[in-house]
C-alpha cells in the first residue's frame, strides 16, 4: 500500500516543469499573438497548470497547433496522456482502438501518436497510406513487450485446436500470428464468438494474464493465457481497495480489467478506459477513484467538475515519455516514422478486421465485480 500516493489534483506534473524553458530553447516566445490565440484554451487546464506556468506552455501549444494545420497532421491523444497534451493539442481522444479507427477515417496525411508504440503500429495497420509518427521511440509497453510473434507461432504449434485471441495491446508481429484481436471493452464478446466459430470449449487469450482471468470469470469458456501484465495495473491489489475505502468513506472504486482479479472482486465497477469514463459521466458519483494510470483521472475529472476524485497515482513511464516538446519536434522533423512490413501488416489487419466485423456494442461492456478470482492455466511453448 505504500506505493499509492493520494496526490491530489494535477498528477502528474505538466510538461513545462519536466523541461524548463523548453519553448525558449525552440525559439518560441509568449508573444501577444500567442497569448491572444491561446487564452481561450487555458480554462481547459487551469486545474492542472498554474497561471505562472502558462506562459511556458502556451508557445508550445500554439506552435504544435500551427504545425498541424501546415502539415495536414492530427494528434491522437490516448486517455493516459497528461492534460496539456490530451486537452490542448489532441485532435482525437480515447482508448487505443478508438484512436486507430480515427486514424483510418481522418483526412489528414500525417498522424502523430500521443501514446505508445503498439498504438502507432495499429494506426499504421489500419491507415497504411498515411505517415504515422511516434514522438519517442522508447515509448513502449511492458505488456506488448511480454510476447513475440515467435511465441504465438509456438503456441499454435502446441495447441493447434484452439483459437488464439490477442489483446490489442500487442505488436503488429503478434497480431499477425493471431486469429482475432480484442479490446478490454469486447474481450468476452470476442472469446465467446471465436469459441463458437471454432466449435471449441477452449480459447487462448494473450498476453495479459489478468485480463484473461477477469474474462474467464465472466464466461463459461475455458481460457488459457500467457504470463504478461501491465506494469501499472498489476501494482494494484485488494488491500489497496480496502485502504482507500477506509481513508475515503463512501468512495466509489472503479477498476480497469488489467488489474489483478482480487481488485475487481473488491471494486464497485470495472471496465475499459472508455467504460470508466462513461460510468463517471453517466452516474456522477460524489467521490470516485479510478484504479488505472493516473493521468486518466485528471482527464476524466476535467469533464466532470462536480465529482470529487481520489487519485492513487501509478504512472506509466512509457506514456510519460510523450511530451509537448517531443510532439513539437516530431512535427518539425517528421520523426519518428512507424513502418511495418506489408505481409505482417496485412495479416495483422485480418485479425483486427475479424474483431471489427462483430456486432458493435452499444457501449463498452462492464465487467461484473464481486466475483471470486479464478485460477487459469498458462500456455506452454516448450
Amino acid at each position: 500500500m505504500a506505493r499509492l500516493i493520494d496526490s491530489g489534483p494535477g498528477c502528474p506534473t505538466p510538461t513545462p516543469l519536466r523541461a524548463a524553458n523548453a519553448a525558449e530553447a525552440r525559439g518560441l516566445e509568449y508573444t501577444e499573438e500567442v497569448k491572444a490565440a491561446t487564452d481561450e484554451l487555458y480554462p481547459l487546464v487551469e486545474d492542472f497548470i498554474t497561471p505562472m506556468e502558462w506562459p511556458a506552455v502556451a508557445p508550445l501549444v500554439h506552435e504544435i497547433n500551427r504545425l498541424k494545420h501546415e502539415k495536414n497532421a492530427v494528434v491522437l491523444a490516448h486517455n493516459y496522456m497528461t492534460p496539456d497534451i490530451f486537452r490542448l493539442v489532441g485532435d482525437f481522444r480515447g482508448d487505443s482502438l478508438q484512436l486507430a479507427r480515427e486514424a483510418a477515417e481522418t483526412g489528414a496525411g500525417t498522424i502523430v501518436q500521443a501514446g505508445v508504440h503498439f498504438m502507432a503500429e495499429t494506426s499504421k495497420i489500419l491507415a497504411p497510406e498515411k505517415t504515422v509518427l511516434i514522438p519517442d521511440l522508447e515509448a513502449g509497453c511492458s505488456l506488448a513487450a511480454s510476447i513475440t510473434g515467435e511465441d504465438v507461432r509456438l503456441i499454435k504449434q502446441r495447441y493447434p485446436d484452439y483459437p488464439v485471441v490477442t489483446y490489442v495491446n500487442t505488436t503488429a508481429d503478434v497480431k499477425a500470428e493471431c486469429h482475432i484481436t480484442c479490446t478490454s471493452s469486447n474481450a468476452s464478446q470476442v472469446v465467446e464468438h471465436v469459441a463458437r466459430e471454432w466449435d471449441s470449449d477452449t480459447v487462448i487469450l494473450v498476453p495479459d494474464q489478468y485480463l484473461a482471468k477477469n474474462v474467464a470469470a465472466q464466461t463459461d469458456i475455458r481460457i488459457l493465457t500467457w504470463p504478461g501484465a501491465c506494469e501499472v495495473h498489476e501494482l494494484f491489489n485488494a488491500e489497496d481497495v480496502a485502504a482507500l475505502r477506509e481513508a475515503h468513506p463512501g468512495v466509489m472504486i472503479l477498476a480497469h480489467p488489467e488489474c489483478p482479479p482480487d481488485v475487481l472482486e473488491a471494486a464497485d465497477f470495472a471496465g475499459s478506459t472508455s467504460a470508466l469514463a462513461g460510468y463517471v459521466g453517466d452516474n456522477h458519483p460524489s467521490k470516485v477513484v479510478l484504479l488505472t494510470e493516473c493521468s486518466m483521472s485528471d482527464n476524466v475529472a476535467a469533464e466532470n467538475p462536480d465529482v470529487d476524485f481520489v487519485r492513487p497515482c501509478n504512472l506509466c513511464p512509457h506514456m510519460k515519455r510523450i511530451t509537448l516538446e517531443n510532439i513539437h519536434d516530431s512535427l518539425v522533423e517528421m520523426k519518428h516514422e512507424v513502418t511495418i512490413e506489408e505481409d505482417v501488416r496485412i495479416r495483422a489487419k485480418q485479425a483486427i478486421d475479424a474483431m471489427l466485423a462483430l456486432p458493435k456494442l452499444e457501449k463498452p461492456a462492464a465487467f461484473e465485480t464481486g466475483l471470486e478470482p479464478l485460477d487459469i492455466e498458462l500456455v506452454e511453448t516448450a
